[in-house]
């Protein structure tokens, strides 16, 4: 049986409007403005975050470094995404580390500022795609009984990881 990981990306930028998403674009865009002066020259400095990483090419850690603004709201979910439904309606996914990257962000303008959150899943039993939903399961036990959940397959959602069998 093959295994895989599943990950699902959001985009907030200042058209966000669950509370949540406000919160974290909010403050990773202050912890951004705060780090981003480490790598700034004083001499030129440069407002945007590509005109940045293109002077100076040590700004990519601005991704992890402006990302830990957001670890707090993270572990507000406890593991579970409740954005994604799967078929039955349930609204989790399941998730074990997340990944913030900067789209750009411009320090003058916090409605330039654009990130991106990327929930990935734990290790999952993929038994294949039927009916245009992932049917998979989280017990990755070597057993013959699976309880298993289908989510759509939908936007922003894919299969970011392969395990041979």
């Amino acid at each position: 049986m093959r295994k895989i990981k599943l990950a699902y990306r959001i985009i907030l930028d200042s058209s966000s409007t669950f509370l949540w998403d406000k919160y974290v674009f909010e403050d990773t865009f202050k912890e951004y403005q705060m780090q981003s002066q480490q790598f700034n020259s004083e001499t030129n400095p440069k407002n945007t975050f590509r005109e940045l990483l293109s002077e100076n090419p040590k700004a990519e850690k601005l991704h992890f470094l402006t990302g830990m603004a957001a670890s707090g709201y993270v572990d507000q979910l406890k593991e579970n995404f409740h954005r994604v439904s799967d078929v039955l309606g349930n609204n989790y996914f399941p998730f074990i580390n997340y990944k913030l990257d900067i789209i750009n962000t411009d320090t003058t303008a916090i409605a330039k500022h654009r990130i991106g959150i990327t929930f990935y899943s734990p290790l999952l039993n993929y038994f294949g795609i039927i009916e245009g939903n992932y049917l998979v399961s989280l017990n990755t036990d070597d057993g013959n009984e699976f309880e298993t959940l289908m989510f759509p397959v939908q936007k922003n959602l894919s299969i970011c990881f392969v395990q041979k069998e």
